[in-house]
C-alpha cells in the first residue's frame, strides 16, 4: 500500500474516532444537563426528563452555538429569535402534563428544540414559525432526526390552526401582552396552554390556561423573558 493512501486511511479513522468522542461528549453534556439544570431544581415529570435526555440541543443552534448548547441559557439562532433555557422548555413542557395520546399546537417553532421535546411524548404536533427562514430550517431538522409526527407550516400562529384543532396543550414561545382568544378557542375541554404574558420591555409571566365547560381558569407560574409574539 502507498503512503499516500495509507495516510488517507488513517485520516479517515481519525475522523471517525473525533465523531465518536464528540458525540459522547455532547450526550455526557446534555445528561448533566437535565441532572443539575433540571431535576436539581424541581421538575419531576419523569416523561419530560426522559425527552430532555433524548434531544439532542446541539442540533438545534447554529454551528458557532454548539459549544455552549448545553449552558443554563438561551442561545441566538438569528432573525432576532432565540431557543430558550432548557429548564424553561422542561418547566413548560411538564406544566402541560403531556400524555402520549395527545395532539399539541406550538406557536412559535423557532430552532424546533421545543417541538422536538414534547413531540418525544406526544402523539403529534403543529407547530408555527412566522419568519420563513426558520420554518425551513426547522423542517429540515425534523426530517434529518425522524421527527415525522411534527408537522411544521410559515405563518402568523395569532389565529392559530383551525384545521387542526381541537388540540389538547398549546404552547407559545413568544410574549404578547393579551392571550389570543382563537388559541384558547381552539383547545379542548380539559386542555391547557401555556404562554408568556406581557410585553416586551416590561414584566412577564409564564400563564397556565385550562380550558373548562364553565369557562377559562388561569394560574400566573413564574417570571421569564421571552421575544415578543411577531404578527403578520
Amino acid at each position: 500500500m502507498d503512503i499516500r493512501r495509507l495516510n488517507i486511511i488513517l485520516f479517515i479513522i481519525a475522523l471517525a474516532g473525533c465523531s465518536s468522542y464528540q458525540q459522547e461528549s455532547y450526550n455526557n453534556l446534555r445528561l448533566r444537563m437535565v441532572r443539575e439544570q433540571i431535576e436539581m431544581r424541581g421538575i419531576t415529570d419523569s416523561q419530560t426528563l426522559l425527552a430532555m435526555k433524548k434531544v439532542p440541543r446541539h442540533l438545534f443552534v447554529p454551528e458557532e452555538m454548539k459549544t455552549y448548547a448545553y449552558e443554563d441559557r438561551p442561545l441566538p439562532i438569528g432573525y432576532s429569535q432565540t431557543i430558550s433555557q432548557p429548564f424553561i422548555v422542561a418547566y413548560m413542557t411538564a406544566s402541560l402534563m403531556p400524555r402520549p395520546d395527545f395532539k399539541v399546537l406550538e406557536i412559535g417553532t423557532g430552532s424546533g428544540y421545543q417541538a422536538a421535546v414534547i413531540a418525544e411524548i406526544v402523539d403529534s404536533v403543529f407547530t408555527i414559525e412566522i419568519v420563513p427562514e426558520l420554518a425551513e430550517q426547522a423542517k429540515s431538522t425534523f426530517r434529518g432526526l425522524n421527527y415525522n409526527n411534527v408537522i411544521c407550516r410559515k405563518g402568523d400562529g395569532f389565529h392559530g390552526w383551525p384545521e387542526h384543532s381541537p388540540f389538547d396543550a398549546i404552547l407559545v414561545t413568544a410574549a404578547i401582552d393579551e392571550i389570543p382568544v382563537p388559541l384558547i378557542e381552539q383547545l379542548k375541554e380539559g386542555g391547557k396552554m401555556i404562554i408568556p404574558v406581557g410585553a416586551e420591555n416590561s414584566p412577564q409571566n409564564l400563564v397556565l390556561i385550562t380550558k373548562k365547560r364553565s369557562g377559562t381558569t388561569r394560574e400566573t407560574l413564574i417570571p421569564v423573558r421571552f421575544v415578543p409574539f411577531i404578527r403578520e
